[in-house]
């Protein structure tokens, strides 16, 4: 009796655990060892919920690392900057303007600046590659781009680290984590939109859409600025008593991994209708062999819309039961929360277009990029101007 081709196929490729290698191993080993320690050092201010979170992040990042290996170098190094900063800290945030190093790098306003400045210099690098005339130049430029964006991711998840700790150096009425307010969720913003982008640079080892996809991250840069210099952004200082839950360290991050997604989807959907326009005007020009193929950019697009509302549907849920427990009522049809509904309505339909009518290509590329203005407006423009019960991030 013959056995199929395909099922010998399926008993020859090793499965998952199999492909895992002592790297892999070592990296859920210090993993567990560093939420135990964080365990130890901290379980007499947690509660269950706060311990399940811990547990919860832990397994995610052993499974993240697994599954995208540049995370594990990644975290290790994050950890590592981080802690130094915190050790520096001592007890004092007066340590930073004694020690060099916070005061120019590690503090956390330090850290931010240096995130901000990289993104805008990883932009340029990447733009100046989509464009260049010779294509070792380019490759160069667009190598430049990928480095200079992890520096960035790095040195702003070092940032939120440690002015988690700076937080707590200004007594009980500030101690929170850094997600609490507009210029924090900025900085969280512009850390998961690049990281989401360099899973795409990897997994598809393509980097001339690094320029368009790093362009909202530039323009949230600049924001990140102007909150900083304009509005003392960087300033740590109490936290409104109603942010102080364990739902927001899942509520915010569920959210804002659903934004980075959206944003990265519409801008694959404007590299799509440049490589569009391109392919009309100079087939065999630079930023038409550049960029990925129009199958790829589609369903690249797609993907990341998917992953993009799959967030925001979790996050909306969290924030629902967050609200019940704060406000007594699930749904108050609050700006905010009006604003989540139409988000969400809109790529619930942009969704269901792709995948029961087939639509595909320039209409859809199009739709993708309404959908994050749509996003924008809600994460800004509510937020700020609209009052509401959600009117923590008013300027």
């Amino acid at each position: 009796m013959s056995v199929p081709h395909d099922v010998m196929e399926d008993l020859e490729n090793p499965s998952f655990l199999q492909r895992l290698t002592a790297v892999d191993w070592a990296w859920a080993l210090l993993v567990l060892v560093g939420a135990v320690v964080a365990y130890l050092r901290f379980r007499a201010g947690m509660g269950v919920y706060q311990e399940a979170i811990l547990a919860g992040a832990a397994v995610t990042l052993v499974a993240l690392g697994w599954y995208w290996r540049p995370m594990q170098a990644f975290s290790v190094v994050v950890a590592a900057l981080s802690l130094s900063a915190i050790a520096l800290y001592g007890d004092s945030y007066a340590s930073a303007h004694r020690d060099p190093l916070l005061a120019w790098l590690l503090s956390s306003p330090a850290a931010i600046a240096w995130s901000c400045g990289l993104f805008l210099a990883a932009t340029l690098a990447y733009l100046t590659g989509l464009s260049a005339r010779g294509d070792g130049f380019s490759e160069r430029a667009l190598r430049w781009g990928s480095r200079l964006t992890w520096a960035a991711a790095t040195l702003g998840f070092v940032a939120l680290m440690v002015r988690w700790r700076e937080s707590y150096l200004f007594g009980p009425a500030a101690a929170q984590i850094p997600i609490s307010d507009l210029f924090d969720v900025f900085v969280l913003f512009n850390v998961v939109t690049a990281l989401l982008y360099l899973y795409f640079e990897t997994r598809y080892r393509q980097r001339a859409l690094g320029g368009l996809a790093l362009l909202i991250v530039s323009a949230a840069a600049l924001f990140t600025f102007y909150l900083m210099f304009e509005f003392h952004g960087a300033r740590i200082g109490p936290v409104n008593p109603e942010l102080r839950s364990y739902w927001i360290k899942i509520h915010v991050p569920a959210l804002f991994i659903g934004y980075g997604s959206f944003a990265i989807g519409a801008m694959v959907g404007a590299a799509y209708l440049l490589r569009l326009r391109a392919e009309r005007l100079r087939p065999a020009g630079r930023v038409a062999r550049r960029l990925p193929d129009f199958e790829t950019l589609d369903d690249v697009m797609y993907r990341y819309n998917a992953l993009g509302f799959a967030f925001l549907t979790l996050g909306t849920i969290l924030g629902a039961l967050w609200a019940e427990q704060a406000w007594g009522a699930y749904w108050s049809w609050d700006p905010k929360e009006t604003e989540a509904l139409v988000v969400w309505l809109n790529y619930a339909a942009w969704l269901h277009m792709r995948y029961t009518k087939g639509w595909r290509g320039k209409p859809m590329a199009l739709w993708a990029i309404i959908g994050l203005l749509l996003t924008t407006a809600g994460f800004i423009g509510v937020d700020v101007f609209l009052p509401g019960l959600h009117s923590f991030g008013k300027l």
